[in-house]
C-alpha cells in the first residue's frame, strides 16, 4: 500500500518534533473515516488512504511508547507500529460496524512485536508461546510484586512469577537479566520544563498488550474446545450447526430444509440437538482442562 510520505523520527529531538507535527492531523469523525475507507476499498483513493492513515499516528504512538524500556531506537519501533497502521487500513472493512482504530491496534502491535521480538533474537532462547507471553508480561507482573528496583529477584519472587505464567524459573530469571535497565518514563521529554514526562504520553484507552494477548490466548483456547466437541456431532449435524450457529449470514431453516429434503421443524430439532451436543462437550472438555492445571 503506497501513501504519501509520513513524518519520521529522526535527528536530535526527533522524537518531540514528530509527536508535535501528528498532533497536527485531524481526528475523524465516524462519518468521514466511513466515507474515506470507502473511497480507498472502492476506488483505489490513495488520498484517503493517506488521510485515514494520519488521522491514526497518534495512536501508533502512544502504543508504541508501551514498548520504550526494550531499549530499541524509538523511532524504529514507531515505523514497525505505522507499518502495522498501514496494513490496517489497506484490510479495513467499513462495512463490518466499528471503528478503525479498534481494529488497527490489533495490526499496530503485532507488527511492533514482531520487530521487537526479530531485534532480541528470541531464537537463542526459544519462541514458544509461553516464552513470549513471559517476554511481554515479566514488567507488569513485577510491578504487582512492587519488584520493580534493578538487580535480581528474591527466589520467592521468581517462583510467584514462574507460577503465575507457567514457565521454567530459570527462564524468569534469565528473562530479567536481559530486560534490565529500563529507560524510566519520569524522564522529561525534553529539557524544559513544560514538555512534561515519557508517562504523559502514555495515555491509552485501548487495550494495552498484555490484555490483548490474554484475550488472544483465550479465543484460541475457546477455539479448541469448540473444535474438539464438534467431532461429536455426525456430517449433518455439523452442517446445520455451523450454518446456523457459526456463520456470519446463517441460513434460514427454509433454506436448510431444502439442502437436506426434510421439515423446517425437524431442522430446528437438529440444531438444538446439536447445540446441546456441543455444549456439553465444550464444558466437559473445559471442566478437565481447569482440574488438570489445578493439580
Amino acid at each position: 500500500m503506497a501513501t504519501k510520505s509520513l513524518p519520521t523520527v529522526a535527528g536530535p529531538g526527533g522524537l518531540s518534533r514528530y509527536l508535535e507535527e501528528i498532533r497536527q492531523f485531524p481526528m475523524l469523525e465516524p462519518q468521514e473515516e466511513y466515507m474515506l475507507a470507502k473511497r480507498w476499498r472502492e476506488h483505489d483513493d490513495r488520498d484517503a488512504a493517506h488521510k485515514l492513515v494520519t488521522s491514526h499516528l497518534r495512536l501508533v504512538a502512544r502504543i508504541a511508547m508501551g514498548y520504550r524500556g526494550y531499549g530499541l531506537p524509538i523511532g524504529e519501533v514507531v515505523s514497525e507500529g505505522n507499518v502495522g497502521l498501514m496494513q490496517a487500513v489497506k484490510r479495513f472493512d467499513p462495512e463490518k460496524g466499528f471503528r478503525l482504530a479498534t481494529y488497527a491496534m490489533w495490526w499496530i502491535r503485532a507488527s511492533i512485536q514482531e520487530y521487537i521480538l526479530r531485534s532480541w533474537s528470541l531464537v537463542k532462547m526459544g519462541t514458544t508461546a509461553s516464552q513470549k507471553k513471559l517476554f511481554f508480561n515479566l514488567r507488569k507482573i513485577k510491578g504487582q510484586l512492587k519488584a520493580l528496583e534493578d538487580g535480581d529477584l528474591r527466589p520467592d519472587q521468581v517462583k510467584k512469577i514462574s507460577t503465575r505464567l507457567g514457565v521454567p524459573e530459570d527462564d524468569v530469571v534469565s528473562m530479567n537479566r536481559r530486560l534490565a535497565g529500563d529507560s524510566s518514563l519520569n524522564s522529561p521529554v525534553r529539557s524544559d520544563s513544560e514538555s512534561g514526562e515519557w508517562q504523559d504520553w502514555l495515555v491509552d484507552d485501548t487495550i494495552d498488550q498484555e490484555t490483548a494477548l490474554g484475550e488472544s490466548q483465550e479465543l484460541e483456547r475457546r477455539r479448541s474446545l469448540l473444535a474438539g466437541a464438534m467431532k461429536d456431532l455426525n456430517d449433518r449435524e455439523k452442517r446445520i450447526f455451523k450454518a446456523r450457529r457459526l456463520s456470519e449470514e446463517p441460513l434460514t431453516l427454509e433454506e436448510l430444509s431444502g439442502e437436506f429434503g426434510v421439515s423446517r421443524e425437524r431442522i430446528r430439532q437438529i440444531e438444538v440437538r446439536a447445540f446441546d451436543k456441543v455444549q456439553k462437550a465444550v464444558q466437559k472438555a473445559a471442566a478437565s482442562a481447569e482440574a488438570q492445571a489445578a493439580e
